[in-house]
């Protein structure tokens, strides 16, 4: 009985020292940097649903301000991403099938189209964010669905490769949702997650949670972890963590 608000408690101490820091750097940043970090913190709120999410993200996207606010200069994910894959991938990418989950306006697309991979899918709930991505001409095919814990209109076994850059946070991806990423992926093939590092920490549906599910699923032969690994500078200065999982 006396656990519940202990860790009601902890978890609302985490999600206080995230607004600190989001005014910290709000009170240390230029104009510009300000106005785009205000603009992606509305996006992980504490409370925002799914729904609401994907409804902020094509507000963002018909504003022709995503492309701006999140360019290289801020944010690192996609490029992350696509050097992971390159990695794992050296040959005949043109071949490989890949799936960009939370695909917003096709960063990691593109990014991945420039280093020689031809089969991508997108996936993102947001329409705004589909339009604004389809006009890139990278992706084989644009999905408008939420990655959860329902079954996608994709067939088992069907990608090479899933990759995540930025799609997780609060109200974003669910924990759950690791389980439909495994099968859509061949055996053999790869899942890639990057994202802020705070936000296993700070995000109710991840902490204590989110890493404990990827070790359960890899005791149990889902899938084996390749690799973890921090990165400096992800986003607004944050650290990045980038999980990188084969499946079994």
């Amino acid at each position: 009985m006396c656990k519940k608000p202990l860790i009601s408690m902890e978890i609302r101490k985490e999600q206080i020292m995230a607004a600190e820091k989001a005014k910290k750097f709000q009170q240390e940043g230029n104009q510009r940097d300000v106005a785009a970090y205000a603009q992606n913190y509305g996006a992980h709120r504490e409370g925002i649903s799914m729904k609401e999410v994907a409804d902020y993200y094509t507000e963002w996207a018909n504003s022709n301000k995503y492309d701006v606010d999140l360019g290289p200069d801020r944010y690192q994910g996609p490029k992350l991403a696509a050097e992971s894959l390159c990695d794992l991938i050296s040959e005949h990418r043109e071949s490989v099938r890949i799936l960009d989950i939370a695909s917003g306006t096709g960063f990691l697309g593109q990014e991945l189209w420039d280093r020689g991979f031809r089969l991508i899918d997108g996936l993102d709930p947001s329409e705004g964010m589909i339009e604004a991505s389809r006009k890139r001409n990278v992706y084989s095919k644009l999905i408008c669905d939420f990655m959860s814990d329902k079954m996608l209109n994709v067939q088992t076994d069907t990608y090479d490769a899933a990759a995540i850059a930025g799609g997780m946070g609060e109200g974003h991806i669910p924990c759950n949702a690791l389980y439909e990423m495994i099968r859509i992926v061949k055996p053999g093939g790869y899942i890639v997650i990057v994202m802020r590092e705070e936000y296993l920490e700070h995000v109710q549906d991840y902490k204590d949670k989110l890493e404990p599910l990827m070790k359960e699923l890899e005791i149990s032969g889902k899938w084996s972890k390749l690799s973890r690994k921090v990165v400096p500078n992800y986003s607004f200065q944050n650290n990045g963590v980038i999980f990188i999982f084969q499946k079994c």
